[in-house]
């Protein structure tokens, strides 16, 4: 009986272990970090956002605004660009109040560089 307990714990189990099983997970890619860190405030009907980008990619950021009243137009801004270490401001409004608000983020996407001539 005690024999067969040691070959059933010396049997490999298929699953590498030691050094190099160590090695092989730390070599998993970490996905990049990416987008801005965002600060919105609301003064009555008007929205501000000032979001930075302490990242390498541009991070295309958008400011989203939803109205309280049925019949106030919910409002999108248009996208800006925060490039590395860059801060930029977003604006927005209701005619009356506001219900909430939040930023968006997206990575631009890729395309030729243009270049004055």
């Amino acid at each position: 009986m005690l024999v067969a307990l040691a070959l059933v714990a010396a049997a490999p189990s298929g699953v590498p272990q030691g050094p190099s099983a160590a090695r092989v997970a730390e070599e998993k890619p970490r996905p990049r970090p990416f987008g801005s860190e965002c600060r919105t405030g609301v003064a009555g009907s008007h929205v501000v956002a000032y979001c930075h980008n302490p990242y390498p990619e541009t991070d295309r950021v958008r400011l989203h605004v939803e109205c309280d009243q049925w019949w106030d137009i919910d409002t999108d801004s248009r996208p800006v660009e925060a490039g590395p270490a860059m801060t930029v401001r977003l604006t927005g409004r209701c005619w009356k109040e506001v219900r909430s608000v939040w930023v968006s983020h997206q990575k631009p996407a890729p395309g030729p560089v243009l270049r004055p001539r």
